[in-house]
């Protein structure tokens, strides 16, 4: 793990998506954060100590989801799978994602795959309590929005990305995300078409690798749709602030939504331009896909 140092910073952005909206300012206390995203031989050796079952390896129950057509009722995870042509309404998520039985955190594309050759790959098709275990597990919890943001910036107050202003500086592509035209045309200029090993990339300013790209990552906040406002006064900063209430967070289907941070390696341009510290997104805490995945804290003082 490494340890941040406790500061101050302008956590949102007033330049992109609404929800990241109003910049303002917050503190938080120093905590020790992992350096990487929890990987498949670390979430392995968590699951062979405890005999924990994933979200995505249960049925779901009828009285949990009463509209359902018996037939959806059997385990599985949301799959990234890629359309062979253009899609013009990015609205349309089912354009590219399906739901595929016996998709799990073993078998990430679904029966048939595995993940061997990929214990540095960070973990997917984890839900929020599987993260929330594997923490409790290992002493550690999942990092708050602000702590999560405030780590990701790297000490670069203000700037773009979380190595600078420029998405590819002089071409090099800093992170895992989308090259093309999001959803069917991937370029792979940085050299992986789905997930890739922790630390492909370089740290950021506080040696943590892949804050951007590669896979979203579970916080512990609840969702909501908009920052608040900047304190009246330089003496009211928000210390260790928390998101919106659980009540606020639910989604149409009345799912509790958490934030997830950081953007994936479907990130793109054209859609989804989440790979920025600021980004933020809204995930039901009842779902699993094969771009999601976290790490962890744990808020102790620096030796």
């Amino acid at each position: 793990m490494v340890f941040i140092e406790s500061g101050e910073f302008r956590m949102g952005s007033d330049d992109h998506y609404a929800e990241e909206k109003p910049a303002h300012r917050v503190r938080v206390d120093g905590f020790f954060m992992d350096e990487t995203p929890v990987t498949n031989a670390q979430f392995r050796a968590f699951v062979e100590a405890t005999g924990h079952v994933t979200f995505a390896e249960i049925a779901p129950k009828r009285k949990d989801y009463p509209g359902a057509l018996p037939d959806m009722l059997k385990a599985g995870s949301l799959v990234f799978a890629p359309p062979d042509h253009p899609v013009f309404d990015l609205r349309d998520w089912s354009q590219w994602w399906a739901f595929r039985f016996g998709a799990n955190w073993r078998r990430p594309y679904g029966p048939g795959s595995s993940i061997r050759g990929l214990d540095e790959h960070p973990v997917v098709h984890v839900a929020c309590a599987d993260a929330e275990a594997y923490a409790a597990w290992a002493g550690k919890a999942l990092p708050t929005e602000a702590e999560w943001e405030f780590a990701a910036r790297g000490g670069l107050e203000g700037a773009e990305f979380a190595w600078g202003d420029e998405l590819a500086p002089g071409g090099r592509q800093m992170a895992n995300t989308w090259q093309g035209e999001f959803p069917f045309q991937n370029l792979a200029l940085d050299g992986f078409e789905r997930t890739s090993p922790v630390k492909s990339f370089a740290a950021n300013g506080y040696g943590l690798y892949d804050m951007i790209g590669n896979v979203w990552e579970w916080t512990a906040d609840w969702w909501s749709t908009r920052h608040p406002a900047d304190a009246a006064k330089a003496c009211c900063v928000p210390q260790n602030p928390r998101g919106g209430p659980k009540e606020a967070s639910y989604s149409g289907a009345r799912i509790a939504q958490r934030v997830l941070k950081g953007g994936s390696h479907l990130c793109a341009p054209n859609y989804c331009r989440r790979y920025r510290p600021a980004a933020r997104h809204a995930e039901a805490i009842d779902t699993s896909t094969s771009h999601v995945g976290f790490r962890c804290v744990r808020r102790e003082v620096s030796a």
